[in-house]
């Protein structure tokens, strides 16, 4: 079975494992880009999953305007349209917020914190070819929280929401992503920001490897907003990458 091949499978139990959950208060809508922007995502592992890595980055979940648009992991339009080369249909998930709509390629809005990782990385390696030939990245959890209750629709990310509802998908996603590591066999898991991180350093994956982390891109962060390109660079040069 190919590299590509294993990272579908892994892909697809994970998607159907998290569609089959449910989340309380403050949740109100779950976007699950695996199974709406399938066929982007697919081309994605297809086009950049099928060798083995140096170096995989783990990101938190996806962004309302990065991979809840596109399916490829922290999916600004520009970077996986223009860069990477990837298009495909987007359809729509079940219940969608208004204030939040999936238009797919078409969205006219950009993913900060994917401009800015996948900017650093056109800097640094030019083709995505140069860059993919020995890194990957993903993220941790497929899904995009939303709290809509009060017309505002506000982003929720995974921790913070209730421990009762994260446990069931914790365990999903801690399968697919040992499933990954196993396919790629890297000597390097890179968590963009401590989330990730942390998710690394529990998993306990028994193959030799190191564990490091680069702030994450959000413009969220303080720290981010002040040069995040500067930062990573200097973060991933102490480490040797």
């Amino acid at each position: 079975m190919t590299i590509a091949k294993q990272l579908e499978n892994a892909a697809i139990t994970l998607r159907d494992a998290v569609d089959a959950l449910s989340f309380s208060e403050p949740v109100t809508h779950v976007y699950n880009p695996l199974a709406y922007a399938w066929e982007s995502h697919l081309l994605y592992i297809r086009r950049f999953g099928n060798s083995k890595k140096k170096v995989v980055f783990l990101g938190m979940n996806p962004g309302p305007f990065g991979m809840a648009q596109t399916g490829v992991p922290f999916g600004e339009i520009a970077a996986v349209r223009d860069w990477m080369g990837i298009t495909a249909p987007v359809g729509k998930p079940p219940v969608e917020h208004k204030k939040r709509p999936v238009d797919g390629f078409d969205c006219p809005k950009s993913e900060v914190s994917g401009r800015r990782l996948w900017g650093l990385m056109m800097d640094r390696f030019g083709a995505p070819e140069n860059f993919f030939a020995d890194h990957y990245v993903i993220n941790y959890c497929p899904l995009l929280f939303l709290d809509g209750s009060d017309g505002k629709c506000r982003n929720l990310t995974p921790d913070k929401l209730k421990a009762s509802d994260v446990k069931d998908m914790y365990a999903a996603c801690d399968d697919h992503l040992r499933s990954v590591l196993d396919a790629l066999q890297p000597e390097w898991l890179i968590g963009v920001g401590g989330f990730g991180e942390q998710k690394l350093a529990d998993l306990n994956w028994d193959k030799p490897h190191s564990i490091g982390k680069i702030l994450h891109p959000s413009p969220a962060s303080p720290a981010a907003n002040r040069g995040w390109a500067e930062a990573a660079t200097k973060q991933l040069s102490a480490l040797g990458l």
